[in-house]
């Protein structure tokens, strides 16, 4: 890393999957306003739906997921429960709309869930929302609680894409993070998802983890090339037990420095573009025939809660505790607390605890943090016309990213600003640019680093 720039990797800034981000979220936003907005969906629009399971058998020390170990599958069995009263709560606010498209399930560890729940709420949302023929079903998957009954259905459900948490294959920094997972546990894994006819495989890499070195970042990459996965996400260990209580059982010495963090994060990028796969903005890499490498290339690339997608629908039903809801409005989350989730659902009202509504300014900011994101470059004077406003209502972040150019940051020209390839790992340092709400130099830390 260049000296100069270790000031601007050690700063904490936003992974930007929203704008205004959820630090921005307050407690005005509340269900019978959710509900109002959710009236309002595009009738002639797909939608998707993010299904929350905040549960695991057992935590990683480096998660900062809402999640929890059930010890015994009974608070699971009432968590599903709800859910489908959830579901059934949404379908009833929902207005019309031309099906699901996208069909996320996230967690904590989806396959928590029975097989035969799993089902069960596939069918739910089928019945409740109408899932689209061409819709894309997602689901993260930890492969130590992967049985063959949970592929099986998967398949029944018509899972099409399936993301595996693997991290790191190094023994020791597994036994550090809670995580060990033998080799040949996600090989079967993997050959198992395929035999049962999910193709599309996604594999969740880590660095900056305790004890982790260069060579173990490497050795990861070339497992995930070698078993031609189709999408690899790359993400930074974010040290942060003042949010993630858990994150305390690691010892912070055993992590590596800034320095070899930037050495990790720069070895897997090019290990993984020497085996043939595009970089796709922050920290996602694709075959070049994946259909997300091919959105990136025609500047089709989006990104939301979920981080980079292919989805662009302008609404997102967000299912189960903590879930974040999008609407052309603004943005809004389910309450966080099982208890008080399960209380709004038995009163038949929306779970929203808190939320943010979308002003013409963060629609306009928004856009243009998500364009240089998804595309390492934005052309403030293109996105100021298609928000209809003067070409000059972005020049204010231009301003604030001159000293980021200085610094071999960014590069501009005219109202454009281009991240160079040798930056791309500090692109959220030149998104911040645009970001009306930045807090003040000195305020409490409430973003992982940007390294």
């Amino acid at each position: 890393m260049r000296q100069d720039w270790i000031s601007f990797a050690r700063a904490t800034v936003p992974r930007y999957t929203s704008y205004p981000t959820a630090v921005q979220f307050n407690d005005g936003i509340g269900a019978r306003q959710v509900g109002d907005w959710a009236a309002t969906v595009d009738p002639h629009g797909a939608i998707s739906v993010y299904v929350h399971v905040p549960f695991c058998e057992q935590l990683c020390w480096y998660c900062g997921c809402h999640t929890s170990v059930p010890n015994g599958y009974a608070r699971v069995e009432r968590y599903v429960d709800q859910l489908h009263r959830e579901i059934d709560l949404w379908a009833r606010q929902v207005g019309a709309h031309d099906g699901v498209k996208h069909l996320h399930f996230g967690g904590g560890s989806p396959n928590a869930l029975s097989a035969s729940d799993f089902v069960a709420v596939v069918n739910r949302i089928e019945a409740a929302f109408t899932l689209r023929s061409d819709a894309e079903i997602a689901v993260e998957l930890d492969p130590r609680s992967l049985t063959p009954e949970r592929i099986a259905a998967l398949a029944i459900s018509g899972v099409t894409r399936a993301s595996l948490g693997v991290q790191t294959l190094s023994r020791p920094v597994q036994e550090a993070i809670n995580r060990v997972q033998p080799r040949e546990m996600i090989e079967e894994s993997v050959e198992s998802l395929r035999k049962a006819g999910i193709a599309a495989i996604n594999m969740d890499l880590m660095y900056g983890l305790p004890h982790q070195r260069v060579e173990d970042v490497v050795e990861a990459a070339r497992f995930a090339a070698g078993m031609g996965t189709d999408r690899v996400a790359v993400f930074g260990y974010a040290h942060v037990p003042w949010f993630a209580k858990h994150q305390r059982a690691i010892n912070a010495e055993a992590l590596p420095g800034l320095g070899e963090r930037f050495h990790q994060a720069e070895a897997v990028g090019a290990t993984l573009s020497a085996a043939g796969y595009a970089a796709i903005g922050l920290d996602h890499f694709a075959r070049p025939g994946d259909e997300m490498a091919v959105a990136a290339k025609a500047g089709a690339l989006h990104r939301n809660f979920q981080g980079y997608t292919t989805d662009p629908c302008d609404t997102l039903i967000g299912l189960g505790v903590s879930s974040i809801s999008a609407f052309r409005q603004g943005f809004a989350q389910n309450t966080k607390d099982r208890r008080a989730w399960e209380a709004a659902i038995a009163e038949g009202r929306l779970p929203t605890e808190r939320g943010v509504t979308l002003t013409d300014d963060d629609r306009l900011r928004g856009r243009a943090i998500e364009a240089l994101m998804c595309n390492l470059t934005v052309d403030t004077a293109a996105i100021c016309r298609e928000k209809s406003v003067a070409e000059d209502a972005l020049d204010g972040a231009i301003e604030r990213a001159r000293p980021l150019e200085a610094a071999g940051l960014c590069e501009i020209e005219g109202r454009c600003i281009t991240v160079p390839e040798e930056a791309r790992a500090l692109m959220r340092t030149v998104a911040r640019c645009f970001d009306a709400y930045v807090p003040a130099e000195d305020a409490a830390p409430r973003h992982a680093r940007a390294v």
